[in-house]
């Protein structure tokens, strides 16, 4: 299965570029301010999977930002997803991102395809796009759609309610996070 790969932020308080006609009075969209001792992050992270086989985004949100034990729970996590569907081979097409080609997650990809080889299961194919070419990935134009469709222009939204927004606009049952490994 041939799949495309990318993380991406939703900022609460920046607003997404938008173009919209108008009637009346042009929209205008302010940058939030986020009041003092809210206890919501200001951006929330998200890992996507865009499937070719089925044109969805598999979501995972991460609790923190995206490092290298991060992103080898998100892709043993894609594995199994796709080891109930009896998949084989994931080709997984995503950038150079220091997190992507870290030693560490190097090694678990190796060591998860002699894993498979032994006892069956998803063998994932990394493959990287060239430095600087996110025009390449076919899963930014959905982050950039899925801002814009989430904007609020008039209010702050939390924590929550942006998740919730994103997960309806991906049609996207809510999972567990990802979790940051604190030393």
């Amino acid at each position: 299965m041939l799949s495309f790969a990318d993380e991406t932020w939703w900022s609460r308080l920046a607003q997404p570029a938008l173009h919209r006609w108008t009637a009346r009075e042009p929209l205008r969209l302010v940058e939030q301010v986020s009041p003092k001792g809210d206890p919501d992050p200001k951006a929330l992270c998200c890992y996507g999977l865009l499937r070719t086989d089925r044109a969805n985004v598999l979501l995972r949100f991460v609790d923190g930002r995206p490092v290298s034990h991060v992103t080898m729970g998100f892709l043993a996590w894609v594995c199994t997803q796709l080891a109930r569907e009896r998949k084989k081979v994931l080709a997984l097409v995503w950038d150079n991102a220091s997190w992507h080609i870290s030693h560490a997650v190097r090694t678990w990809i190796c060591a998860h395809n002699q894993q498979v080889k032994r006892h069956g299961g998803v063998r994932l194919w990394p493959c990287r796009l060239p430095i600087k070419s996110p025009w390449l990935n076919p899963i930014e134009p959905h982050w950039v759609h899925d801002k814009r469709a989430i904007a609020e222009p008039a209010r702050l939204l939390t924590a929550a309610e942006v998740r919730s927004r994103i997960c309806d606009y991906f049609g996207y049952n809510h999972v567990a996070h990802l979790e940051q490994l604190v030393a």
